[in-house]
């Protein structure tokens, strides 16, 4: 193993769900009681041959000692405890404690930090309509968030979903090769009953329903894939309705408006999986040196759809390369992300202005590529691209965001963008987001950590106004 494994929180609760006793497991484990005792307490790490017997007598797979989830709680943990209602934040040690030993509680915690900031943005909106004479104040966006942190912590994989969708592509004739969109109409139209009509503009409408007449009608302004993923959506729609149901109905949800974005998220997660079979397509990922362009081709998909199911390709004993994947608007709002790598995204506000991400947007359609570094030393190769969708009317605005996806650099060699890249050379040293950036000497830092004091010299003016303190350890 690359490093020290603790995983004493997650042994203590597999063994206390089965109802063992310490001697009992410990006796499973072919392990004395104290060495049982100190890995449970994080006294001792884990050795590859314990690993495997955990594995073995616990019935799982390794995924379930995996350490992405507990650094995603701890990067969400951070962010959140760096806006507290004042005094000193928890210190980054005290934090992993936390994220290690009582996940449960952390994850309370950042239910009540969501409530907290939905409640001030409604002060602060109502404060402002008030302000402005208007009738009602602008919504909070809590179901979208609600329904990201559940793909977020399900490491954007579904697995029952993603089987289903595979078995359904064999079944429609759905390959690589010939479009799919022959297939996908005789299906619904043999199978479920529903007709498609391609429509002339629908007033920015992608795709539109009649259950009562069962006629599916596409706008024909749209792009070729784009029309192909909103007839997988309607397939799956049908036919994978039960398997929808029970995932939404598990999340746990707790509004109808989470509960509808949460339906929209798993058919757009199904039909992706439709269009793109999971092992098809790790393969192809694999052959192409994960080449995005190439894949768009062979399998009649938007960047964006071959970005996101790269970065969906964790299924258990058969993973892919792990990437991060992220969608950005011009306002550099996050508007969709995930990473199955160890680099974290801003929950709130914008990212850091040196991820080439944002660079993207003044050279839409080019392919740009960056070897980032994180303040944890982690370097990444960041691949990022301007995209431009037509509205199909002088009158309708083009819709512009920017696509990044991205791995570690030891993956690298694995990707076709690391061509021509020095990957043992400089790097460009990007943060999560300014407000727990830990660099000091940024100039394109926008405003000071939240969880760091500062001094404004008085008679000295820098690029950034202030000083950072040293931060505390």
């Amino acid at each position: 193993m690359a490093g020290k494994l603790f995983i004493g929180p997650r042994v203590r609760r597999l063994r206390e769900a089965r109802g063992w006793t310490l001697d009992g497991c410990a006796a499973r484990l072919g392990l004395s009681i104290s060495y049982l005792s100190q890995i449970e307490t994080n006294l001792r790490p884990v050795t590859a041959r314990v690993l495997i017997s955990l594995m073995r007598v616990f019935e799982v797979d390794a995924a379930t000692f995996d350490a992405d989830d507990e650094d995603r709680l701890i990067a969400d943990l951070r962010e959140a405890t760096a806006e507290g209602a004042g005094g000193d934040p928890p210190s980054l040690v005290e934090l992993k404690q936390v994220a290690a030993g009582a996940p449960a509680f952390a994850r309370q915690y950042l239910r009540l930090h969501h409530a907290y900031r939905r409640l001030d943005e409604r002060l602060k909106a109502t404060e402002a309509a008030v302000a402005l004479d208007e009738g009602a104040a602008a919504s909070a966006m809590l179901p979208y968030e609600e329904v990201r942190d559940f793909f977020h912590y399900r490491n954007n994989y579904v697995h029952e979903l993603d089987l289903a969708a595979e078995r359904l592509a064999g079944e429609c004739g759905v390959g690589e090769g010939a479009s799919p969109d022959g297939a996908l109409i005789a299906y619904l139209a043999e199978r479920c009953g529903v007709r498609t009509v391609i429509g002339a503009g629908l007033g920015g409408v992608l795709r539109r329903f009649d259950p009562a007449s069962g006629v599916l009608t596409l706008d024909g302004n749209q792009p070729a894939e784009t029309r192909t993923f909103q007839l997988a959506y309607q397939l799956v729609a049908n036919e994978l309705r039960g398997i929808v149901d029970a995932e939404l109905a598990s999340a746990g949800f707790r509004t109808d408006a989470a509960r509808d974005v949460g339906r929209v998220g798993l058919g757009n997660y199904a039909a992706g999986a439709l269009l793109m079979p999971y092992v098809r397509f790790r393969q192809a990922a694999q052959d192409l040196r994960h080449d995005v362009e190439r894949l768009q081709s062979r399998f009649h998909a938007s960047f964006e759809q071959v970005c996101h199911r790269l970065s969906t390709l964790q299924r258990p004993t058969l993973r892919g390369l792990p990437f991060y994947f992220v969608r950005v608007d011009l306002a550099g709002n996050i508007t969709k992300r995930h990473s199955a790598t160890r680099l974290q995204f801003a929950r709130f506000g914008g990212g850091c202005p040196l991820w080439n991400v944002h660079e993207a947007f003044g050279q839409p359609g080019r392919i740009l590529a960056q070897v980032a570094e994180m303040p944890d030393g982690v370097r990444y190769l960041c691949v990022a691209k301007g995209i431009v969708k037509p509205s199909g009317a002088y009158t309708e605005p083009e819709r512009r965001y920017a696509i990044g996806l991205g791995c570690e650099v030891g993956h690298a060699a694995q990707v076709v963008y690391s061509r021509g890249v020095n990957l043992d050379g400089p790097s460009t040293p990007i943060g999560v987001t300014c407000r727990i950036c830990e660099r000091d000497d940024c100039p394109q830092r926008a405003f000071p950590p939240i969880d760091r004091p500062l001094r404004v010299p008085a008679n000295e003016r820098a690029i950034v106004p202030y000083v950072i303190e040293d931060a505390r350890r």
